[in-house]
């Protein structure tokens, strides 16, 4: 199996700056989506940081005993810390944050994903699309305890309020899951400028109609948000699951 990918990131259509940074590793090993938040500067070096912490140690570790698993969660944490002494020694900075999502390809093991925040990893497989995260937001949990319904936290005012990012002191817990992937899948990896904008059903369509071609795929998923209002600022990573070719 190889993987072909890409990534791309777009300011959105309302934002001067671009809070969001993401990373991919150019040999296919890992990849990262960041979505900063608090103030210009802050949501900017937070995510800026939250990559290069991660790359860092990931890319220092590779080779370690360590499970897959173990290294994704002790490179969050890592950027974790990495904000909360940025914090400190910027009190400018002190309400910064970031969402994080990534996902390691580490043979033989399967891949492995971790999350904090809103930043969300989709599977694409035969043309069904599947949230494989699930949200650390104030509706995600309202939505599971049937509190509100999925139309009523599109518009909710506090659907922008997070439970959990990088960046807390009381960050007590990071969402670690191994990846189900087969040959013809695709993986997305999105900040919530692309969520915020686009239902389900479009993404998919967007993933249906460029089969294979995952720099198409990127820019027509950010297009097409940037057509729905582009509020946020909107950033895709796409990775394409395909066979060997001998």
């Amino acid at each position: 199996m190889k993987l072909n990918f890409t990534g791309f990131s777009d300011p959105g259509l309302i934002r001067s700056n671009n809070q969001d940074a993401y990373y991919i590793d150019p040999n296919g090993r890992f990849f990262v989506v960041a979505d900063g938040m608090g103030g210009h500067a802050g949501g900017e070096e937070a995510s800026r940081i939250a990559i290069k912490e991660i790359q860092a140690y990931l890319g220092a570790n590779w080779q370690s005993s360590k499970s897959s698993q173990e290294l994704l969660e002790q490179a969050l944490w890592r950027a974790n810390q990495a904000i909360l002494q940025d914090q400190q020694n910027h009190p400018e900075r002190a309400d910064m944050g970031t969402t994080v999502v990534a996902v390691i390809f580490r043979a033989p093991e399967s891949p492995w994903c971790a999350h904090v925040g809103d930043s969300r990893l989709y599977r694409f497989r035969e043309s069904q699309l599947e949230q494989v995260t699930e949200d650390h937001t104030w509706v995600a949990r309202a939505i599971k305890v049937g509190e509100i319904t999925l139309d009523e936290a599109r518009s909710h005012p506090y659907r922008h309020i997070l439970s959990r990012c990088l960046g807390r002191e009381d960050l007590h817990e990071i969402d670690l899951q191994p990846l189900d992937v087969k040959v013809g899948d695709r993986l997305l990896l999105c900040s919530d400028g692309l969520t915020e904008e686009l239902v389900e059903d479009k993404i998919a369509s967007c993933l249906q109609d460029t089969p294979w071609v995952v720099d198409k795929a990127a820019i027509s998923l950010v297009e097409a948000a940037k057509q729905h209002g582009g509020h946020d600022n909107i950033t895709v990573v796409i990775l394409s699951l395909e066979e060997n070719s001998h």
